[in-house]
């Protein structure tokens, strides 16, 4: 089993910045992929980006909407990952969940049948 923490949530004006982190702990040497998801009131969750942590400079995929604004990264050593978010948007508002698969094969941002999840972390942007 593998455990997800997430951190770094906040309230920010449109334009600011926040980093969000996600510890994993349990057995994380099965984790093949990782990925950063949100849910606005009212709406479904959906995919912002998701990397290929099996390797230590693995494919990273974005959502249209994030792309050129939002990094993922993560540190091994750390068993954690990030999400570096620029030029925040109020539409950029929701729960934000860190999520990890084992199952092989990269998982691009639209996938949202990962196998574990966080319990979230609240971003609000407002204008």
């Amino acid at each position: 089993l593998v455990q997800l923490v997430e951190s770094g949530g906040g309230s920010v004006q449109a334009g600011g910045s926040l980093r969000l982190s996600c510890a994993a702990s349990g057995y994380t040497r099965s984790i093949y992929s990782m990925g950063w998801f949100r849910q606005a009131p009212g709406k479904e969750r959906e995919g912002v980006a998701t990397i290929e942590t099996i390797s230590s400079d693995g494919v990273t995929s974005y959502a249209d909407s994030v792309k050129g604004r939002f990094t993922i990264s993560q540190d091994n050593a750390k068993n954690t990952l990030y999400l570096q978010m620029n030029s925040l948007k109020p539409e950029d508002t929701g729960m934000y969940y860190c999520a990890a698969d084992p199952r092989p094969g990269f998982r691009y941002w639209r996938d949202t049948t990962f196998t574990y999840w966080g319990q979230g972390t609240q971003v609000t942007v407002s204008s």
